[in-house]
């Protein structure tokens, strides 16, 4: 049995590397995920159908009760992913984080009393791994909660002076209570046990709740981190070598995608802690452009620039997922190729609330890969561009960071969108983008804004193009 047992656990880690190989690629993240999924299953009928090697827990045993939490498990996630909208994808993956990071600190919860009777004689490096894997999960289950909570609109950001400050202290107190917890233990006392828990939620909720809404993205990767290298904790406290290999991945993964996040902002981490670009308030910081002048456009001029052009490159962001207008947006795109133009997608690694969400968006409509050009790539492009149609993106395309050292988005790395010989940007209205500060990039001469909803504007356009 137990040979059978290290097969299926050998099977569960090759299913989450090749998985996680595949998801680094457009083409192939589908399938990633579910060859993933694959190696998920494998871990679990290794821990369900074989006793554990060392302690002669015949798992078994529990399997009625195994059985009804994954089944109502796989219902509950498979109903909020087939609901979920694209808009509302990024708090998905923060609960999903969070519940991860939960689990993580039940294990340390109930392993410490498990223990009992033998605290008094644990190895030191078997206390390291539960009562790290106790504060980290605790500390990314509460962060990830509040980011959720931030997304989705219900939480607003909250500060106070010297908040960074308090954090350090914080973070010294769940130490030295950790430290003390570990001699109190031994005699029965679980008074700095559960004041570590205590500690480590609010440290979690001052952790993320004055990070601005523009820095967000950054923070979820940064709290699947978190879950991973809590749920390492756990893969050394029970010699699972599987969920060893899948803390690391995840813990690894997310530090990785954090930094190159923070390298795409050109912005430190401790920058992105600390320096909250971005409220919830869609405040428009002051930027000396307000008396400006505007060009509102109409679909039919959009139309006939599009339809005569030789390229044309559509960037992205939030405002597409929005108004749900990737269908349409592709349609147009088919229509324009049949007109002989040239058309491409321009990626910003942070559009969007997270990662790869446009890329996601755009796969959902059927976009081929291969148009999905990313940022470093298609910059050099825009001087041979005829028109640029900007698409619910503001940020990724604002000269201020480049031209305003004021502006807290200042060095950032943008999409140079205004080497175009025209450009349109489709807006409901001039409101801010996330970080809350005005975009220059509606100022400018070649700039022409056709306002209204992403998708009726970009349907007028497809119908235009049609009758042209």
């Amino acid at each position: 049995m137990k040979h059978i047992q290290e097969v299926l656990f050998l099977l569960g880690s090759l299913g989450f590397v090749v998985g996680l190989k595949m998801m680094g690629k457009p083409d192939s993240a589908r399938k990633g995920n579910l060859v993933a999924a694959a190696g998920m299953l494998f871990a679990v009928l290794g821990i369900m159908f074989f006793k554990h090697a060392e302690e002669g827990i015949h798992i078994v045993n529990n399997a009625g009760l195994i059985a009804a939490a994954i089944g109502v498990g796989t219902l509950v996630g498979w109903l909020m992913a087939k609901r979920v909208q694209m808009t509302a994808m990024p708090e998905m993956v923060s609960l999903f984080n969070g519940m991860g990071g939960l689990c993580a600190a039940l294990i340390s919860l109930l392993e410490w009393k498990f223990k009992g009777d033998s605290i008094a004689t644990m190895p030191t490096g078997e206390y390291l791994a539960i009562i790290a894997g106790l504060i980290i999960g605790t500390v990314s289950f509460v962060g990830s909660i509040v980011a959720w909570g931030k997304l989705s609109g219900k939480l607003g950001d909250f500060h106070f002076p010297g908040q960074q400050f308090i954090n350090i202290i914080m973070l010294i107190a769940i130490a030295g209570t950790a430290w003390m917890n570990f001699g109190a233990a031994a005699d029965g006392n679980m008074l700095y046990f559960y004041l570590v828990i205590i500690l480590a939620s609010v440290y979690g909720l001052l952790f993320v709740f004055p990070i601005g809404g523009a820095d967000m993205p950054v923070v979820i990767s940064l709290l699947n981190s978190f879950t991973g290298v809590a749920a390492a904790c756990g893969g050394f406290l029970y010699h699972n070598n599987v969920m060893l290999m899948g803390g690391v991945l995840v813990g690894s993964a997310g530090t990785i995608l954090t930094i190159v996040m923070c390298k795409a902002m050109n912005r430190s981490l401790t920058n992105v802690l600390i320096g909250a670009v971005g409220g919830s308030s869609g405040a428009v910081a002051p930027s000396g452009k307000s008396g400006g002048t505007v060009r509102e456009v109409q679909a039919t001029d959009v139309a006939i620039l599009m339809k005569y052009a030789q390229k044309v490159i559509v960037v992205p962001g939030y405002g597409l997922a929005v108004a749900q207008a990737q269908h349409v947006v592709h349609e147009l795109e088919g229509l324009l190729e049949a007109e002989g133009v040239e058309v491409k997608y321009a990626i910003h690694p942070v559009a969007g609330r997270m990662p790869g969400h446009m890329n996601v968006l755009l796969a959902e409509s059927n976009v081929s890969y291969d148009k999905l050009v990313e940022m470093e790539h298609i910059n050099p492009e825009f001087a041979t561009t005829d028109v640029v149609l900007v698409v619910g993106a503001n940020d990724v395309v604002n000269p201020a960071a480049k031209t305003d050292p004021a502006s807290p988005i200042y060095g950032m790395p943008i999409l140079d969108v205004e080497n175009a010989k025209q450009i349109v940007v489709l807006k409901r209205s001039m409101k801010s983008g996330y970080a809350g500060i005005e975009n220059e990039l509606f100022y400018n001469s070649k700039c022409g804004m056709l306002f209204g909803d992403a998708k009726d504007s970009l349907q007028k356009l497809v119908n235009e193009v049609k009758t042209l």
